[in-house]
């Protein structure tokens, strides 16, 4: 078995390797090394002991960052169709006009602790066509600036998520 380090690419074995993780810290107790795990393409911590972990080569990582990336683009395919205009002549969605006629949401205002998954919403906020602006701001900063950031901001949604 390949010794378990802070960085590597891990599974948990007892839960069929379904989510794959960092391995964020390790920590010695008496009885056993627990690692202290951050998901990769889910947002997630968790803790595990080392004996239930299994290193994850980088091939089946990419695999699964990619799989991950082409379901969410399918969400978000269909949310962008189920956006259509509706035509209230007829009751029927206009592929035409749903084109030409832009919908407006609300302005939304995204706090995050963690930075990779800040640039991941700003991503998929713009992938929708929504009108989001997100900050990076670690958890113990958040409840200091939120006042300020609403104030400049003027957001109708307010997300607030740690890292």
């Amino acid at each position: 078995m390949n010794k378990i380090k802070k960085g590597d690419m891990v599974a948990r074995k007892s839960y069929g390797k379904d989510l794959i993780f960092t391995v964020k810290n390790i920590i010695n107790t008496k009885k056993e090394k627990i690692a202290i795990l951050k998901g990769i393409g889910d947002r997630i911590e968790a803790d595990s002991s080392i004996e239930d972990l299994e290193i994850i080569d980088k091939k089946m990582v990419n695999q699964r960052i990619q799989a991950l990336e082409h379901k969410m683009n399918n969400k978000i395919k269909i949310a962008q169709e189920t956006r259509g205009i509706k035509d209230y002549k007829i009751g029927i969605l206009t592929p035409s006009r749903k084109n030409k006629e832009k919908i407006i949401t609300g302005k939304i205002l995204h706090l995050d602790g963690d930075k990779k998954y800040s640039q991941k919403s700003y991503y998929y906020y713009k992938k929708l066509g929504l009108d989001a602006i997100v900050r990076n701001i670690p958890e113990y900063r958040q409840p200091k600036v939120v006042y300020s950031l609403l104030k400049a901001y003027r957001p109708d949604i307010l997300v607030i998520t740690r890292s």
